[in-house]
């Protein structure tokens, strides 16, 4: 029965790629068969649940469709079964298979997606008290919300913490009891408390625990149904067969903004998908409900994209996070982060669709992101084609950037990458070694809009953004503040204030809180510029107009304004290189 179960999902792995006469066919006939298979081995029900994942986003035939569906809103029962066997169930629970339907998690999660996650599913969330034992951070906060709990806390051993908690939460849920305290701390109102609340909770290291049961944003029926299926009646996108310089000139794409009420859907969406992957993003935690656009790259292929609220930002650089939906499946998510016309682009693919037309969509991406940003100049993080990350070298990911047009950051690691081309060129057989692999994930790789991706032949060229880095610009402020402040971050603040707003001519007073936060930040760096008083009239009004835009309702206004100022530009250029 084993041999013959192997032997089936074999079959259907194979077939997952077939498309055109009789593909849907064989499909339908070998879904139907593992249908009516009782699969006792966690293993082989991971690979049937990544299947039909995958075919849920990549059908073959409309009628494919439901059969699939089917199988996914009834998986959980085949979990409930082998979990009654006995089963291990630690396969369920690897970073690329979490989240199957029937399922439990467990994560110590940060307070901002804790909250959001006791409030999405209230009853299905608990604390995991086994192998917990956090004593100082229990006996640091917890006397804030529980009258008496110093008595015990300061000076006796062994505190019976739960039944403490138990006494006081009531008949509340001990996490929803703990997260509305924390909620209800008294103090300051708006970024400076929620960032408090948040330190104080993530100072617990607080493990939950989630039943997914059949809930939907289990990643066994997190989709959605699309306003039209692309159906695949032929092969899928080759990445041989994507150009990326013609994908960047096609016109650019159309963006529809989403309301109040359908961005705050999406955040709740990206939130589940991420959640049940064991995954957080910075702008997938915080994004802004108000700033979600949507855009349609055909083949079943949708784009959302959003920014952080104001209260949110970064102090320089503007952001970008998103995710795909391809056939209503999220597919994958996208960061970028960006100055002028810089970006950092991070797009990772999950495990389940990496064979279904990733260069194709990730060419997409980028087009996407250049129109909405007005980028010139992608840059690709070293952790994504290798750095410190296995996967990324035992996938090749360098190439897989480098056959798109991207080149290294460092002349030395561009000359390799090219010998190692030439090796490729003459010997088909050749595969590049791990530990060259290893070399050239030192450093960004870099794709030049402007030129096509396409470096003169024979020569290293260098652009401008190579060795740029906002950590850079950080590190000289800090050497300053080391330097002139005796390491006071409140007076070099004030100070750099102070001059800044002399040499721009601008009285702050009547600014907003944003406003003036945003001065505070953009002043650590301005005051390194020599000679910013003598700068024009226009130019001055353009430094105020970002730095206001900063705050604003609209952070790809902001980052467009940067992009503006030519003198400004070379000045970061020149002190974070």
């Amino acid at each position: 029965m084993r041999s013959s179960l192997d032997a089936l999902l074999n079959d259907l792995e194979a077939a997952k790629n077939s498309f055109g006469r009789g593909a849907a066919g064989k499909i339908k006939s070998l879904l139907q068969q593992l249908s009516r298979q009782e699969i006792r081995d966690p293993k082989s029900l991971v690979r049937f649940h990544e299947v039909l994942l995958f075919l849920r986003a990549f059908p073959a035939s409309p009628t494919i469709v439901p059969q699939v569906e089917k199988l996914l809103d009834r998986f959980h029962e085949r979990i409930d079964r082998i979990r009654e066997l006995g089963s291990d169930m630690s396969a369920f629970d690897d970073f690329d298979t979490s989240g199957i339907a029937g399922t439990t998690m467990q994560d110590t999660l940060n307070f901002e997606v804790a909250r959001w996650l006791v409030r999405r599913i209230p009853g299905d969330v608990e604390i995991a008290w086994d192998g917990y034992d956090e004593e100082r951070g229990m006996g640091s906060t917890w006397p804030r919300f529980v009258p008496l709990l110093e008595e015990d806390s300061d000076v006796e051993a062994n505190i019976p913490w739960q039944r403490w908690l138990e006494a006081a939460k009531g008949r509340e849920k001990a996490i929803a009891w703990l997260i509305q305290r924390f909620e209800q701390l008294p103090g300051a109102t708006g970024r400076e408390h929620d960032r408090l609340k948040a330190e104080l909770y993530d100072s617990l290291r607080l493990p939950l625990r989630w039943h997914l049961k059949n809930l939907r944003l289990s990643r066994t029926r997190n989709w959605r149904r699309p306003r039209q299926f692309f159906i695949h009646s032929g092969p899928l996108i080759a990445r041989k067969e994507v150009s990326l310089a013609e994908e960047l000139e096609r016109p650019a794409t159309k963006f529809t903004r989403l309301s109040r009420r359908e961005g705050e859907a999406t955040m709740h969406a990206i939130r589940e998908v991420m959640v049940v992957r064991y995954r957080e993003l910075y702008g997938t935690t915080l994004g802004d409900p108000a700033s979600v656009v949507r855009t349609d790259a055909g083949r079943g292929v949708v784009f959302y994209l959003w920014n952080l609220p104001p209260g949110r930002r970064l102090p320089l650089r503007a952001y970008v996070a998103g995710f795909t939906l391809k056939n209503g499946v999220p597919i994958n998510y996208i960061e970028a982060i960006g100055l002028c016309e810089w970006i950092e682009v991070g797009f990772n693919t999950f495990y389940t669709y990496r064979q279904g037309e990733t260069a194709w969509i990730y060419a997409q991406a980028l087009r996407c992101l250049c129109a909405w940003t007005g980028a010139k100049t992608i840059s690709v993080y070293p952790y994504q084609i290798g750095h410190n990350n296995d996967e990324a070298l035992d996938s090749g990911a360098f190439w897989f950037y480098r056959k798109l047009g991207f080149r290294s950051g460092k002349p030395e690691l561009e000359q390799l990458a090219r010998s190692e081309e030439r090796k490729i060129a003459a010997d088909t057989m050749y595969r590049t070694p791990r530990r060259i692999l290893t070399r050239l994930a030192q450093a960004h790789v870099f794709y030049d809009v402007m030129s096509g991706g396409k470096p003169p032949a024979g020569k290293i060229v260098r652009g401008p953004w190579d060795t740029f880095s906002t950590r850079n610009l950080a590190l000289r402020v800090n050497q300053r503040m080391a330097r002139e402040f005796g390491g006071d971050a409140v007076r070099i603040r004030e100070a750099s204030t102070r001059e800044v707003a002399r040499a721009l001519e601008v009285d702050p007073s009547r600014w907003t809180p944003g406003e003036r936060r945003s001065l505070g930040n953009w002043s650590l760096v301005l005051a390194l510029i020599p000679g910013l008083a003598g700068w024009t009239a226009a130019e001055k009004r353009d430094i105020v107009a970002i730095i206001r835009a900063q705050s604003g309702r609209d952070e790809m206004q902001y980052l467009r304004r940067t992009q503006r100022h030519a003198r400004l530009r070379d000045e970061f250029l020149r002190l974070g290189s």
